[in-house]
């Protein structure tokens, strides 16, 4: 009997301590940060907050996917994680209460002076910039600057050095943000460089965990290595079981002279050609492109009044081009001359440039090619036009209302191609 009685007690004591270790597992939360590091690029980190039966699932599929080989040519990745923060549980039982904390290498936040920036960004933000405009600009170049105001975010491709194409993205705030507060001592402006592929990557991985809401700050931390804070753009996205937050590391704030020097540039951007032609299909023109792009490294553009559209490129053994014609004209235009319609595309521009009825520039084909990626926006629409004197190409793209053929003003995106030779204008 007391052979039983013991037996019982064991099992009571087994069942007991099964449903206790099942208690403080539930109560364990951990959090952690995961940093990846790779010559010659920056730093993105991850910090994530769980409960602690997730952390297995977490390790054998998130951790993975987050080292990727640095370069393709050696086929060995230079990425190393490092692991480490806090891990914190809590039993409480009636009587007792037992604690334990581990705390290592924290990060300290700390905010960029009187400069502050703090929104949440809206899902149809999320969406625009993660699946539109961020891949298109990654496509004209790997850094922009990103220029915050009162009333707009703007995504800015070489204003300041004025080498490369142009490009120039605009949202007022009400589409991508909600609750936006931003302050400077330069009137509430604040404009810095970042690397578009980290920032895709942060939106992207922010989109996959599905919380409830994105929140963006502007920050600094004093990262690993490193005695000095750094400013981080700071992605945190809250769900019901878990938080992630990532940090993309950006430049220093540029200063009151070189924001005046972009507002400049930006205002000065923003002018229109007298002329601009509606091309019909830009993955017609795309496709056209992707084989002149072989002929030669020039392409002569020719726009008249009228809404003919000229492209041209040569080499020292072909001459090779296209000719758009009697296409939509907003702007100055004319009506279009009685020409025998025998004659070749290059003897019709010829005599509309004579009749200062059409303008032709030369720009690099690489320029140009590069300006059709932004067809990865997905515009309505998109017109062709030189501006005075022959000083640039501008491509200008329009967006509709959703459902409707009205212009979508709250969103505006235009390129300017440097001109490698005026022609006439």
């Amino acid at each position: 009997m007391e052979g039983t009685l013991f037996n019982y007690k064991m099992l009571l004591n087994l069942i007991l301590h099964i449903i206790s270790i099942k208690y403080i597992m539930n109560c364990v939360t951990c959090s952690f940060q995961l940093s990846r590091y790779q010559t010659g690029e920056s730093t993105s980190t991850t910090v994530y907050q769980i409960g602690f039966p997730a952390f297995t699932l977490l390790i054998f599929t998130y951790i993975p996917e987050f080292i990727s080989p640095a370069s393709q040519n050696s086929g060995k990745s230079t990425a190393r994680v490092i692991l480490r923060g806090r891990l914190q549980w809590k039993w409480k039982h009636p009587g007792c209460e037992i604690r334990h904390l581990l705390n290592y290498n924290a990060n300290t936040e700390y905010e960029e002076g009187r400069m502050k920036f703090k929104a949440f960004l809206r899902p149809h933000g999320v969406n625009l910039l993660e699946r539109r405009f961020i891949p298109a600009f990654d496509k004209i170049g790997r850094v922009c600057h990103l220029y915050l105001t009162r009333d707009h975010a703007i995504l800015l491709h070489n204003l300041l050095n004025g080498d490369g194409i142009q490009a120039i993205a605009q949202f007022k705030k009400e589409v991508l943000f909600e609750d936006y507060r931003i302050s400077s001592q330069n009137d509430d402006r604040i404009a810095l460089a970042v690397d578009l592929g980290l920032l895709h990557r942060a939106l992207r991985s922010s989109v996959s965990m599905d919380g409830d809401r994105l929140q963006i700050k502007l920050v600094k931390k004093r990262a690993v290595a490193s005695e000095h804070p750094m400013p981080f753009l700071t992605f945190e996205s809250k769900g019901y079981r878990s938080a992630v937050i990532q940090d993309v590391p950006v430049s220093k704030p540029l200063s009151r002279v070189d924001v005046h020097h972009l507002q400049t540039a930006l205002d000065m951007a923003q002018g229109l050609p007298q002329t601009l032609v509606q091309v019909p299909d830009l993955f017609q023109l795309q496709s056209l492109v992707e084989r002149l792009k072989h002929v030669g490294e020039l392409l002569n553009v020719s726009i008249t009044q009228y809404g003919d559209l000229h492209l041209q490129v040569s080499s020292t053994l072909v001459t090779l081009g296209t000719e758009y014609r009697k296409l939509r004209v907003l702007g100055v235009q004319v009506d279009a001359p009685a020409v025998d319609d025998s004659i070749s595309a290059s003897a019709r521009i010829e005599l509309a440039l004579q009749r200062g009825e059409a303008s032709s520039v030369q720009v690099s084909m690489k320029h140009f090619a590069k300006s059709l990626q932004c067809y990865l926006t997905k515009p309505d629409s998109a017109f062709y036009g030189i501006a005075s004197q022959g000083a640039c190409l501008t491509v200008i793209f329009q967006f509709f209302i959703p459902g409707t053929r009205q212009t979508d003003r709250s969103i505006s995106l235009h390129c300017r191609l440097p001109v490698l030779d005026t022609g006439t204008a």
